[in-house]
């Protein structure tokens, strides 16, 4: 449900367009905020009901293709676990930052959610979060 805290056992999966993963390695401007954006884009995981993580990472291509209408090559998608990046930066940042990761639901995109708190500072929370990346899969099908 919209505004729901996504429980730190979970999982998310971020979209790093190519530029943000040069030679396919995912880079931290991969999770830097946009001016405009009050929360950082990701994919609620479990919230797929998938199987596996190899049906989850299929389903979240026919999202980003849906949404996308071109998913580009050298794309990634970045899995993280909700309770690393949040202890992470809660333990490292200078201001103990408690970031919020909720769900926030589209039409087209029910797995749809957010990282909120990441202002001020985004940058070095940026780098934090890169530190907890878990695994990197090609977006493109």
């Amino acid at each position: 449900m919209k505004g729901d805290e996504i429980p730190d056992q979970d999982h998310i999966a971020r979209y790093c367009r190519p530029t943000q993963a040069p030679g396919g390695e995912i880079q931290a401007v991969a999770f830097f905020l946009r001016e405009d954006e009050e929360s950082l884009s990701v994919n609620w995981m479990e919230f797929l009901s998938c199987p596996n993580r190899e049906s989850e990472i299929a389903q979240l291509r026919n999202i980003y293709f849906a949404k996308l209408n071109r998913v580009a090559a050298g794309a990634k998608i970045a899995v993280l676990k909700v309770g690393e990046i949040r202890q992470k930066v809660l333990m490292e940042s200078q201001d103990r930052r408690n970031l919020k990761v909720l769900h926030n639901p589209e039409v087209n995109d029910p797995s749809h959610s957010g990282i909120y708190n990441l202002k001020p500072d985004y940058e070095l929370i940026a780098e934090l979060i890169l530190q907890t990346v878990l695994e990197a899969y090609p977006a493109r099908r």
